[in-house]
């Protein structure tokens, strides 16, 4: 389950992709800020880490996946992943960080891919009562029903690109940034759909190691 407030950022999301995304060699230079698309969550089963995948386009660019996690404190060695702090108005301040380098969301994606969990329950905070909010986008494992994810321990290494490889002592996860390009993941594969776009669109994959 992920818990949303009804809450201002400060900067934004996409204010910080716009300082960010220039510096990413899978991007695809054009004028103008970044655009919300649409966007998935994973659960971090210890409750401390927001895990939010956007999907972001620049004027009529590609569609583009960042994945981002959301921290209340710095985490360690993970300073060139990071994207910048923002003030949130409810919870305070928070570390943004480019997800590839956070093993909270390593573990959610293999689970999503290996173990075909889904996305997570999005529930809005509204005065003191929990309203669910629609998906605005599917997503879908071609792991079987009841399939089980490995426990994958810490990162062992990340190579940046298109797509991004997560290396882990037991998966090796690819996470495709400019979706809907010429992109043939191997092993397990998540696809997603999302309004404008209503054929399945390969968003990561996994192989065991």
């Amino acid at each position: 389950m992920a818990l949303i407030h009804q809450a201002t950022l400060q900067p934004t999301k996409l204010e910080l992709l716009a300082d960010w995304l220039p510096d990413r060699d899978w991007y695809d230079a054009r004028a103008g800020e970044p655009t919300r698309v649409a966007a998935y969550r994973f659960d971090d089963p210890a409750g401390a880490v927001g895990i939010e995948t956007l999907l972001v386009r620049v004027g009529d660019g590609p569609v583009l996946q960042v994945p981002l996690t959301y921290r209340e404190a710095p985490l360690d060695g993970a300073d060139e992943w990071l994207l910048g702090t923002s003030e949130h108005s409810v919870l305070g301040k928070r570390w943004v960080y480019d997800a590839a380098g956070d093993p909270v969301y390593a573990a959610a994606l293999a689970s999503a891919v290996l173990g075909n969990t889904g996305q997570a329950e999005q529930l809005v905070q509204t005065g003191d009562r929990l309203v669910r909010r629609d998906f605005d986008m599917s997503i879908a494992s071609s792991a079987a029903q009841g399939a089980e994810a490995p426990a994958i321990g810490s990162i062992e290494g990340v190579v940046q690109g298109d797509p991004t490889l997560i290396v882990t002592a037991t998966v090796e996860l690819a996470v495709i940034r400019r979706l809907g390009a010429d992109t043939a993941p191997t092993g397990t594969v998540l696809t997603g759909v999302w309004p404008g776009q209503d054929s399945p669109v390969a968003l990561a994959s996994a192989t065991l190691r």
